[in-house]
């Protein structure tokens, strides 16, 4: 009996073995001979190897290679990154509550958020940190890296903080409890004159679509009749807030977006019409920065023909990525379909592989090649697509606005450009404001702190600072660059001392796409009009 049993075994298994051969298909002979070489290799590597090899190590820095080889998107992250590349768009994080910047080896607080841990402890603006739980925090070992990961930490933990402090000959320390911080995608929200609403969308998270009811209700209360959303530099996060977001100003069953790849078969999204702004005129701002999950909600906007865009070409990233995690605590982001907007387009911009360079430097090329100050020079290199109404778009490479308006480099100069490059106007503010905080404490709104700002003579100061600092006076450049200067100096000073969205209310009071959309309010043009072939073909067919 057990002789007839170990026959019946091997017979099983070569007959399993002959079928699965036979019929498990190629694809799967090759990934098992390619993962059965990888695991051998390491194998031969870890066993013979001339000297000692960190076999964890060597997989870590070939994952990476690995996924190079597929697209740009599919990536990596290692088990210390993951909390980081996650927090942005989580919604809130467990930390102190600061906002810091690392000048001269030392974190100098900008800015302390409001009731949170660090604010209930003492600690305010303008502290330099300089201990931690005891240890002396300066010198080379300060980096962003590591003050994250010594000021962050689990929830109602303590840390302590040793400060340095304008005024204070000794330094101050405070024991901070650690709690949740929230990270808000929706930084802005005003009035931009008696009927218009604006609202800065920064990404798309978890809380993106809770936000935007919120802000939405805010601007709902102070008779807003028409709506701007801004897109601009918004890198992208989760489809599904997106679509969440689409879907509060689009009818019912409209197409918002679809989905589909090798292995995931096709999911359409759809508007269920219970948005509550489903005739509000609408425009939304997208540039260059405008990616991803930004491109989604642009495309269900624009392919509906439900408000205007206005702006730049955005990013061209139509791929949509998985999180899988590993063991270890690691992760990848797989790329595992594509989207499409509802008239059908891709708009993922051309790529060989994920290490493909032209790919990386693609924003550059189009700066080169004039796109961002012609129309005329932008490049389809996808098919022509169709609107609900019949106004033509193109696939292959981002959202095309319907109203271009140009980056203005009239009053650029080599100064200018080496000032911003160089870091001196951040590095100038931060110093400007540290020194005089206690002077500037008494302005609360950003048009009272303009008006001080504009009595300082930031210009001449800033040029004497940048002449000590290797940036010698150059009086021509200088003229002509002045109010690129001036606006940029005043709009990090506005920041230090006030918030995000005084930052935003200053650069928009002379931003000409937020000009060409007021402009579209006023002529009644928010909801475009089908082209006159269309209407054509429209009226014929009702005849």
């Amino acid at each position: 009996m057990p002789l007839l049993m170990a026959i019946s075994v091997v017979v099983g298994i070569v007959i399993g073995s002959f079928y699965a051969n036979h019929f498990s298909g190629n694809r799967l002979t090759i990934i098992n001979n390619g993962s059965n070489r990888l695991s051998n290799l390491l194998h031969i590597i870890d066993d013979q190897y001339v000297d000692k090899v960190d076999i964890d190590s060597l997989v870590e820095k070939a994952i990476p290679v690995i996924l190079a080889e597929l697209d740009p998107h599919s990536v990596y992250i290692s088990a210390k990154d993951v909390q980081s590349a996650n927090d942005d768009l989580k919604g809130s994080f467990s930390g102190v509550g600061i906002e810091f910047t690392i000048r001269q080896d030392t974190i100098h607080v900008q800015n302390v958020i409001k009731n949170g841990p660090a604010e209930k402890a003492g600690i305010i603006a303008g502290d330099k940190i300089v201990y931690v739980d005891g240890k002396k925090f300066v010198g080379k070992q300060v980096t962003n890296e590591e003050a994250m990961h010594r000021l962050k930490g689990p929830q109602s933990t303590k840390v302590k903080i040793g400060v340095s402090r304008f005024g204070q000959p000794k330094i101050l320390t405070f024991e901070v409890t650690r709690g949740e911080i929230p990270t808000k995608t929706i930084t802005a929200t005003y009035m931009l004159n008696d009927s218009t609403g604006y609202i800065k969308v920064k990404n798309f998270g978890e809380k993106t679509y809770p936000e935007l009811l919120i802000a939405l209700a805010n601007l709902q209360q102070q008779g807003f009749s028409n709506l701007v959303i801004d897109l601009r530099d918004n890198p992208g996060g989760y489809l599904q807030s997106a679509v969440q977001m689409a879907n509060e100003f689009l009818p019912a069953k409209k197409l918002i977006v679809y989905t589909q790849g090798r292995k995931s078969p096709r999911q359409d999204y759809r508007s269920d019409g219970h948005g509550a702004y489903k005739t509000l005129p609408l425009v939304v701002l997208i540039n260059e920065g405008s990616a991803s999950a930004a491109e989604i909600f642009a495309g269900a906007i624009q392919d509906n023909d439900r408000g205007t865009i206005i702006g730049r070409r955005s990013f061209g990233k139509g791929l949509v990525q998985t999180q899988i995690p590993f063991p270890d605590g690691s992760m990848i982001r797989l790329t595992i379909a594509r989207y499409y907007t509802p008239s059908g387009r891709c708009i993922q911009k051309p790529y060989s592989d994920g290490s493909d360079p032209d790919y990386a430097t693609d924003l550059i090329s189009r700066y080169e090649h004039g796109e961002f100050f012609s129309q005329d020079s932008i490049h389809h290199t996808g098919p022509a697509y169709h609107t609900s109404i019949g106004r033509v778009v193109y696939g292959g490479g981002g959202v095309t606005p319907d109203i271009f308006v140009p980056e203005d480099t009239s009053n650029v100069t080599s100064y200018y450009k080496q000032a911003v490059i160089s870091g001196l106007i951040l590095q100038f503010a931060f110093t400007y404001t540290d020194n005089n905080r206690q002077k500037m404490s008494q302005f609360n709104e950003m048009l009272s702190l303009v008006n001080y700002l504009k009595k300082q003579s930031l210009i001449d100061q800033f040029v004497n600072y940048a002449d000590t600092h290797g940036l010698k006076r150059r009086n021509l450049l200088i003229r002509k660059s002045h109010s690129l200067l001036d606006q940029f100096i005043n709009s990090r000073i506005i920041y230090n001392m006030l918030d995000e969205q005084a930052l935003y209310e200053y650069l928009n009071s002379d931003d000409p796409v937020i000009s060409n959309a007021l402009k579209v309010f006023r002529n009644s043009s928010a909801f475009p009009k089908a082209p006159e072939k269309a209407m054509t073909k429209s009226r014929t067919k009702n005849e």
